[in-house]
């Protein structure tokens, strides 16, 4: 099967399966905080990191939303993994609720204080990434024509990780059980991982 992606045929594959395709993808659980100190906890699984000396990561928001205000105001946002426990919680925070409401407090979430940035963290998730945007990027087509898709890029700044999931120096990924977006309304866990050593020639 070929297709373009405007011209799908729609009998076929009623849904489109791009995000089934480009998966799985973690999940950027992002806080931010507005200038008046509203705070807004989202899900973003158009997300990654792009670089690791420094580290940076990057969300992609289909639309201008509260994340990206926020940060545009502030240039501060933390990343929370989500994990499989708190995967209930997470999907709260995705309803599209009023500017100003914190989908923090909302899905039962305890915030803890972030050291370098402002906006909190999300306390029960093992890992989160204080950060600094760098850059926000308004996203076109390949001919230039505007799309409402903003991509915020940010520097980690800090770090924390709960101790009981280092393991010999290496954090036991699986151990944590990230979750990641798959296509449509599917996700995959994370329990088990394996190695392959790079080729060096």
């Amino acid at each position: 099967m070929f297709y373009e992606p405007d011209r799908r045929d729609k009998n076929i594959l009623p849904h489109d399966p791009f995000k089934a395709i480009v998966a799985p993808r973690p999940i950027g659980w992002i806080t931010s905080m507005s200038s008046k100190g509203e705070i807004n906890l989202a899900p973003y699984s158009f997300f990654n990191g792009v670089n690791s000396r420094p580290n940076l990561v990057m969300f992609g928001s289909e639309g201008h939303k509260d994340s990206v205000a926020f940060i545009e105001e502030t240039k501060e946002f933390v990343c929370s993994l989500a994990t499989y426990d708190l995967r209930e919680a997470m999907n709260a925070t995705a309803a599209p609720l009023a500017r100003g409401v914190n989908e923090m407090m909302r899905a039962g979430l305890e915030p803890a204080p972030s050291r370098i940035v402002k906006p909190p963290r999300v306390a029960a998730s093992p890992c989160a990434l204080e950060c600094k945007m760098t850059k926000i990027v308004p996203m076109t087509t390949w001919d230039g024509q505007a799309v409402d898709c903003h991509v915020v890029f940010g520097q980690v700044v800090g770090v924390h990780i709960e101790d009981r999931f280092i393991v010999d120096g290496i954090l036991d990924t699986a151990a944590m059980q990230p979750i990641a977006r798959c296509g449509y309304d599917q996700y995959a866990v994370v329990e088990q991982v394996f190695s392959m050593q790079r080729p060096t020639k």
